[in-house]
C-alpha cells in the first residue's frame, strides 16, 4: 500500500479526479505503462489515418460515387467507433490485456488488404476488419491509461492520445509513399509495423498489468464520485457534431486538393498530415490547459477559435492556406483527450464504458455525417461540404456552454 501513501503536497487545480480524491489516494502516472500503449495506440491508428488518403486511389481504380466513398467512411467509422461501448462494458467488469496485441493485428491486417480488394464489397468487408481492431483497443486501452494516470489525468492520457494522433497524422504519408512506391497493392506494406507491435505486446504484455495498490486508488477515487447521466448525453452530443468537423475535412481534404486545387494525388498526404500532426501538438498542450484551467472552460475556448480558422483556410491558398489548416486541426484535436477525460468524470467508476461512449459510440454516429455528406458532394460540390464543417464548431460551442462541471471539480478561478 506504499503507493497510496505517496501523497502530492500540492494542491491540485481543476482536475475532476484528483480534486475529489483524498491526498493519501494520489499517485504519480505510471510512465513506463503509457508509454507502450501510446505505441500500440500510434500504430492503430495509424491505419486508421491511412483511409481518408487510400479513398482516392480506390475511388478511382472502382469507378466509385463520392456517395460511395461516405458509405466507406460510415461502414469504418460504425465498426471501429459505434460498438465500442460494448467493448468498454466488458473492459470494466474484466481486464481483457490479450485484447491489445489482437486489436493491433486486426487493424493493420484491415488496413493492409484494401488495396489488393478486388470490389467494393470486399473493400467494406476488411473495413469491418479494420474496425474492429480498432474498436477493440481503445476501451481496454484508455481504461489501463486512467487506472495508471493519477492525479494529473488530463495530461497523462493526453500523453496516451498523442501515441494515437501522431499515427493518425503519419498514415497518410505514409500510405501514399507506399502506393506511389509500389502501387495500390503497396497497403500491403501496412502489415509490417502491425505484426511489430503486436509481438510487442505479446512480449511486455505481462508489465503493463497495473499494480493492484494503483487500481484500489483509482477505483476508491472513482466510489466518491456520483455518475452525471445528463452530462453524458450533452457530451456525446458535442463529440458528434465535432466529428462532423474532424471527418468531414479528413474525408474530403484530399478530393478538395486533387480536384479544385488541381494538385497532384501522391501529395494530398501533405494536408492531411498538416490537419493531423498539429493535433499532436495541440494533445500535449491542451492536456496540461486542461488540468489547469479546468476541461469544459477549456473546450469552450478551443471551439469558439476553431471554427474562424477552418474559415481561414478556406478563403486562402497556398502556405498561408496551411498555416490556417495546422492551426485549425491543433485546436480541434486538442479537445479530443479532454472530451475523454470529461467523459470519465461524468462516470466515474466506468472509464471503459465512458471511453467506449465518447471514442467510440459518439465519434461513430457522427460518422453518419460522412454519408450525408458524401451525399451533399455529389450534388452542391466540394466546397458546400468543407463549409458545413468548417461552421460546425459553433454549434459544439453552443452545446459545451450547456456541460455541467463534474462533481467535485472547483470552477478556475478566472
Amino acid at each position: 500500500m506504499q503507493q497510496i501513501q505517496d501523497v502530492r503536497k500540492e494542491e491540485r487545480r481543476a482536475d475532476p479526479a484528483a480534486s475529489a480524491v483524498p491526498s493519501a489516494l494520489r499517485l504519480r502516472p505510471d510512465v513506463r505503462v503509457i508509454t507502450f500503449l501510446s505505441l500500440g495506440h500510434l500504430i492503430v491508428d495509424i491505419n486508421q489515418g491511412a483511409l481518408p488518403a487510400i479513398l482516392p486511389f480506390i475511388r478511382d481504380s472502382l469507378s466509385l460515387s463520392y456517395t460511395a466513398v461516405g458509405v466507406m467512411v460510415l461502414v469504418s467509422n460504425l465498426t471501429s467507433s459505434v460498438i465500442q461501448p460494448v467493448f468498454g462494458f466488458f473492459a470494466d467488469r474484466q481486464a481483457r490485456p490479450w485484447m491489445l496485441p489482437l486489436a493491433v493485428l486486426l487493424a493493420g491486417t484491415g488496413m493492409a488488404l484494401l488495396g489488393t480488394a478486388p470490389s467494393y464489397w470486399t473493400v467494406l468487408g476488411l473495413l469491418v476488419v479494420m474496425g474492429l481492431g480498432v474498436s477493440a483497443f481503445h476501451p481496454e486501452a484508455y481504461k489501463t491509461a486512467a487506472s495508471a494516470a493519477g492525479d494529473r489525468r488530463a495530461t497523462a492520457i493526453s500523453w496516451f492520445s498523442v501515441g494515437g494522433n501522431a499515427g493518425s497524422s503519419f498514415g497518410p504519408p505514409l500510405i501514399t509513399v507506399l502506393i506511389a512506391a509500389f502501387g495500390l497493392s503497396g497497403s500491403l506494406g501496412m502489415l509490417l509495423p502491425a505484426l511489430i507491435m503486436s509481438g510487442v505486446f505479446l512480449l511486455l504484455l505481462p508489465r503493463l498489468r497495473i499494480p493492484q495498490a494503483r487500481i484500489e486508488a483509482h477505483e476508491a477515487a472513482s466510489r466518491q464520485q456520483k455518475s452525471m447521466p445528463g452530462a453524458v448525453v450533452l457530451l456525446i452530443l458535442v463529440v458528434a457534431l465535432r466529428s462532423w468537423t474532424q471527418l468531414g475535412f479528413m474525408t474530403f481534404l484530399p478530393f478538395y486538393y486533387i480536384e479544385h486545387l488541381k494538385a497532384d494525388p501522391h501529395t494530398v498526404g501533405i494536408p492531411l498530415f498538416v490537419f493531423l500532426a498539429t493535433g499532436v501538438l495541440g494533445t500535449v498542450v491542451g492536456g496540461a490547459l486542461a488540468d489547469r484551467w479546468g476541461a469544459r472552460r477549456f473546450m469552450l475556448y478551443s471551439f469558439l477559435v476553431a471554427g474562424p480558422l477552418a474559415v481561414l483556410f478556406l478563403l486562402s491558398k497556398g502556405p498561408l492556406a496551411l498555416l490556417w489548416l495546422g492551426l485549425f486541426g491543433g485546436v480541434l484535436i486538442s479537445t479530443f483527450t479532454i472530451t475523454v477525460v470529461l467523459g470519465q468524470s461524468y462516470l466515474p467508476g466506468n472509464a471503459g464504458l465512458a471511453s467506449g461512449l465518447i471514442v467510440g459510440f459518439a465519434i461513430g454516429t457522427g460518422g453518419l455525417a460522412a454519408a450525408l455528406l458524401g451525399w451533399i458532394a455529389d450534388r452542391f460540390g466540394l466546397l458546400a461540404v468543407l463549409w458545413i464543417a468548417a461552421l460546425m464548431p459553433m454549434a459544439c460551442f453552443v452545446v459545451t456552454s450547456f456541460l455541467p462541471l463534474p462533481h467535485g471539480e472547483r470552477r478556475p478561478a478566472r
